[in-house]
């Protein structure tokens, strides 16, 4: 049987209004990091109202929910988490109104990523009411917490909630493209100690400021050596952060530590990029301490669920089946080749398959350039082809195996 491509395009044209009503309700709902409770509660009654098979919320506080029972497990990931809205004086617009004006909407996680997540659930609304299961078991994913530990939620789910999909597709804003992968990320510490003293004497310590220093001007020139591979581009390193300590104003520091943001490309390992920081003359010089941090933040549930901050790189081939199958959805449903590319930022894909290697894929509505943005925004039209897409591609993955 055909898979009835232009039949899921329409109804999901038809249902431009509630999955545009359906977003300005989540952009109107506050759901900072481990503060998701709220959104949470308004997305089950959603999916509920859709009328999905299952619905439920994991110890954790991600909402996952059921279309389905078949053999092959398929998931849709969005996080609902956002960042804050930063300077109110930048916005031109309420943040949290989800004013929509000439078919975009616009606040904060319009774009990253709760129009993903309004796309994902009225994907599933499209399999419901045009009766499309197959030999599948979808997973509509709500998850928590990725804009402080990305792929955490999903290291919870693989590992405790015991879901192991066949295939991922992360719904970050891929701007319609068909994503493939991104670099992955660390949060390094570089720590020096020094010997406090009087201000009025400073011969008589050692400043752990001046020691930092030159560790500072290395790990910039280390940023323009480091390589890559074409496709995903080449790692970078960053100061993000600079702190001192001292017994007061008026005191030598005895500790400074800076904290790097440390974009890995294809070619990188936790191991490498540690070694490479450890590795500066200056570094060694100072006797410097060079710690990958950890992650241990409650959920909105409570749960406290103890991670490393390394979130690894992940790259699926252009021929895996996986993409192929994207890549069919996009052309049975528009009519042409879809670009491929990959993003810029990380994704929940460094857990699904940086770590556990479950294949992932991206597509999703709305550009990244306005992630976290005081624009932030997203077409509408994105949000209706989105959901089309996100209804015909469990098909289209079922049909090719």
């Amino acid at each position: 049987m055909k898979i009835p491509y232009n039949e899921i395009f329409a109804a999901a044209k038809r249902n431009e209004p509630q999955v545009s009503g359906f977003l300005r309700d989540l952009i109107a709902t506050k759901s900072l990091s481990s503060q998701e409770g709220t959104v949470i509660g308004r997305i089950q009654q959603e999916m509920e109202r859709c009328r999905f098979d299952e619905v439920t919320i994991d110890p954790m506080g991600n909402i996952l929910g059921r279309i389905g029972k078949g053999k092959h497990v398929i998931a849709l990931d969005a996080h609902v988490d956002t960042v804050g809205v930063g300077n109110p004086q930048n916005w031109t617009i309420d943040p949290f109104r989800g004013a929509q004006k000439d078919g975009i909407i616009y606040g904060r996680g319009a774009c990253d990523m709760k129009g993903a997540l309004a796309s994902i659930v009225y994907g599933g609304k499209l399999i419901t009411e045009l009766g499309l299961q197959d030999d599948f078991t979808l997973y509509v994913v709500g998850s928590v917490q990725e804009e402080d530990c990305d792929g955490l939620c999903w290291q919870y789910i693989i590992n405790e909630d015991k879901l192991r999909p066949e295939v991922v597709v992360i719904t970050e804003p891929t701007n319609l493209a068909v994503y493939r992968g991104h670099r992955g990320r660390m949060e390094i510490e570089v720590r020096t100690k020094g010997i406090s003293c009087h201000g009025s004497a400073p011969e008589r310590g050692v400043n752990a400021v001046y020691l930092m220093a030159p560790i500072i001007q290395e790990i910039e020139q280390l940023n323009e050596r480091l390589g890559g591979e074409p496709f995903l581009g080449k790692g970078t390193v960053t100061i993000a952060e600079v702190r001192s300590t001292s017994p007061s104003l008026c005191a030598v520091a005895d500790s400074a530590a800076i904290h790097l943001d440390r974009r890995l490309a294809a070619t990188d390992t936790l191991e490498s990029a540690v070694r490479e920081i450890q590795d500066l003359p200056s570094v060694k010089k100072a006797k410097a301490e060079v710690v990958v941090l950890d992650y241990a933040v409650p959920s909105w549930k409570g749960l406290t669920y103890p991670t490393k901050k390394y979130y690894p790189t992940w790259l699926l081939p252009e021929d895996h089946a996986v993409m192929k199958a994207g890549v069919k959805t996009f052309e049975g449903l528009f009519g042409e080749k879809p670009p491929v590319s990959r993003w810029v930022f990380s994704t929940n894909g460094v857990a699904v398959m940086g770590m556990h290697n479950i294949p992932c894929i991206g597509f999703g509505p709305g550009n990244e350039i306005y992630a976290h943005m005081a624009t932030e925004q997203v077409p509408v039209e994105h949000l209706v082809k989105a959901s089309a897409w996100y209804a015909a591609f469990p098909l289209e993955w079922v049909r090719g195996r």
